[in-house]
């Protein structure tokens, strides 16, 4: 693996000499110690990937302490225990103390060189595995920007819940923040190590929604070729968010009671009953009360659900946010399409403020990200009397504080609007495009703004460097 750096520790000379030959020859850089202190001197003076250590080592110190010491030093280091005098004892030390591998002498050098590659790629799967999850928690809608002194004590009731496994149910208008809210007592709480599960009921037949919820076995229905695990495994320890419960059928509902009261199930065409642990939160836009008076909904599965209820204001309630949403969004989409920060002139923001968003938070982030985009911006209708036309708009930080007028805010009665949903892959490639940025940033700096050095140490091509230097705009 070029580009990585290994340390070698043996009090033997020639086998020193010969595993510094083996790595260079293959690009790492090497360095080598013949004892427990100059292993030591040499991790914390050098950057190092990998260490290959002998159990065997002159002095006080076995090689065993010297991996304790390694792996304190540096955590994430890959390293790996080589030793003449092979016992069961030895290599389960090995392997309780951090180890990845374990070699008896005399050593298989490819086997060597392979262990080491895999593991180097299995920490940097794992390095960039805990940033995406990090940035996903970070970056995903759990977060609720307002200064409301109402959803303020709305947010104090949810963190006294959060913790609890109780059934949860939100209520509100489209484009409240129900997943939001959803998200925020699964990410801020108890369960935020576990998975966050979404599914929407409104948007599957009933026999998908079945297959979703709980998985199916193989052979279960025509076209069912091997078996699927359901949402509620998948939630297993974590959080299933169910969302518009109130248009799933009274059949499924009747299964979701069961299991919500036995907290076990079987798949489709299955016989084993799965228990499974997850907490439920479901969001309905409907009046459930008058569903259930309907024969629509189940009266017992509505008290299931309803243990702790939450009512979601429309936008037009809280207006006051407007403003501070605008700018929580206006600095996210211009991270995402790694753009300037831009700012809003005050006719525009003014604009924002007084519109009535009945498509709520949801419809203001559409045209926010559109403005950053496209620069510009267009919704259903104007104010409550306004008058259709043009208003100062984007200012870029660059431009003069008197901007010309352009960005047009139209107003045409009934034109729709799309309202996109941020999902789980947008949120991927969005931590993803962050982390190669930073790469390529730290790659670039340390190398001091040299693009073949650069492009070698990423092992990508100069032209890919070039294109995605353009793309970062680095």
């Amino acid at each position: 693996m070029k580009g990585a750096s290994i340390l070698i520790v043996d009090d033997e000379e020639g086998l020193r000499h010969g595993l510094e030959n083996l790595f260079s020859r293959e690009g790492f850089t090497v360095h080598t110690a013949g004892s427990y202190e100059s292993a030591v001197s040499a991790a914390s003076r050098y950057p190092v990937d990998a260490a290959v250590v002998d159990v065997r080592l002159k002095g006080d110190r076995s090689g065993i302490d010297l991996l304790h010491e390694l792996k304190r030093l540096e955590p994430d280091l890959v390293v790996l225990v080589i030793t003449g005098y092979g016992s069961v004892d030895t290599a389960v030390a090995s392997l309780k103390g951090g180890a990845s591998d374990y070699f008896l002498k005399p050593i298989d050098n490819t086997k060597l060189l392979e262990s080491v590659r895999r593991n180097l790629e299995l920490r940097t799967l794992a390095r960039e595995n805990r940033f995406l999850r990090a940035e996903l928690v970070q970056h995903s809608p759990h977060t609720f920007v307002t200064r409301d002194p109402g959803l303020a004590a709305l947010l104090d009731r949810a963190d006294k819940v959060k913790d609890q496994p109780v059934t949860v149910l939100i209520t509100g208008e489209s484009g409240t923040g129900k997943e939001v809210l959803a998200r925020y007592i699964h990410f801020s709480g108890a369960r935020r190590d576990a998975s966050f599960i979404s599914l929407n009921c409104a948007a599957l037949s009933e026999s998908l929604l079945l297959s979703e919820l709980f998985g199916h076995e193989r052979g279960a229905f025509t076209g069912a070729i091997e078996r699927k695990r359901g949402k509620f495994e998948l939630a297993d320890g974590g959080t299933l968010f169910l969302d518009e419960i109130g248009d799933m059928s009274l059949e499924v509902q009747a299964k979701l009671l069961r299991v919500i009261e036995e907290s076990a199930f079987e798949r489709l065409g299955g016989v084993k009953r799965i228990r499974v642990d997850v907490r439920i939160v479901t969001a309905t836009n409907k009046d459930l009360s008058a569903l259930i008076r309907a024969g629509r909904f189940r009266e017992d599965l509505f008290y299931r659900i309803n243990v702790v209820s939450f009512s979601l204001p429309p936008l037009r309630e809280h207006a006051g946010d407007i403003p501070l949403l605008v700018e929580h969004f206006l600095a996210k989409y211009s991270e995402r399409y790694v753009r300037e920060p831009i700012t809003l002139d005050p006719a525009t923001m003014g604009a924002l403020a007084a519109y009535s968003w009945p498509g709520n938070v949801r419809e203001l982030e559409n045209v926010v990200n559109r403005i950053v985009l496209l620069g510009e911006a267009s919704f259903t209708g104007g104010p409550p009397g306004a008058v259709p036309g043009s208003v100062p708009g984007v200012v870029p930080p660059s431009a003069a504080p008197t901007a010309s007028p352009g960005t047009q805010l139209p107003s045409p009665p009934g034109t729709p609007m799309g309202v996109p949903t941020v999902s789980l892959k947008a949120g991927a490639e969005d931590a993803a495009a962050r982390y190669e940025r930073k790469a390529i940033s730290e790659a670039l700096a340390k190398n001091h703004g040299n693009k073949s050095r650069t492009a070698r140490d990423l092992h990508i091509t100069r032209r890919t460097l070039a294109l995605k230097m353009a793309r970062y705009r680095l």
